[in-house]
């Protein structure tokens, strides 16, 4: 059976990529699908690990040869996801983590129609605010920007099939495992085995 697609969306500062960091390390059979970026690494980063750190120039081209199942520029920075970071990955049988926007997530939806989206909120406003300060890697007038995107992705994160609030990391990691192992427990994903089990074929 192909893997399946956990798709993580979120507003800059939420905590999403911590989240996304705690599955990798505790979910058993749990790939990830690595990101290209232009945007410069941060602390703690690693090229070919968080993301594929490349130039403008060389992710065009990447645009230009149809490598990518979706891109877009944010914050003047372009992301994209390529088709053999993925293809390869589920043809195996592994379920794959993404950590995309809401478009990107839009189009592997499209895309990959059983794909589960979650969508990690902040407990509030003046918390992602407070977070984002903390992390003093914008002005103020990205950080307006910010806040303005966070607050007009929030009013359209219903459409995702889960949401979690991240208001206590631990609670938000069990959270995210809990729908993992949830969506892994099917019945349409566990025919094949129930079949083999019990020689039902």
């Amino acid at each position: 059976m192909m893997g399946q697609l956990f798709v993580f969306s979120a507003p800059s500062g939420t905590g999403k990529s911590t989240i996304v960091r705690e599955l990798r390390r505790t979910v058993p059979l749990l790939g990830y699908s690595v990101s290209h970026t232009t945007r410069k690494p941060r602390k703690n980063e690693k090229d070919g690990v968080d993301y594929h750190f490349v130039g403008t120039d060389a992710f065009k081209r990447l645009i230009d040869s149809g490598n990518f199942l979706e891109w877009a520029e944010v914050y003047g920075n372009y992301y994209g996801t390529s088709f053999s970071s993925l293809d390869v990955q589920l043809s195996r049988g592994l379920d794959v983590l993404m950590d995309l926007d809401p478009r990107g997530a839009e189009k592997v939806k499209n895309r990959y129609a059983d794909s589960v989206l979650i969508y990690v909120l902040p407990p509030s406003l003046e918390v992602l605010e407070k977070r984002l300060r903390e992390r003093g890697t914008e002005d103020n007038a990205v950080m307006r920007i910010r806040l303005e995107k966070a607050l007009n992705d929030i009013r359209n994160c219903t459409w995702y099939d889960y949401n979690i609030i991240n208001e206590d990391l631990e609670i938000a990691v069990a959270d995210a495992q809990a729908i993992i192992t949830a969506e892994r427990c099917r019945s349409v994903r566990q025919a094949g085995k129930v079949q083999a089990l019990f020689d039902l074929s």
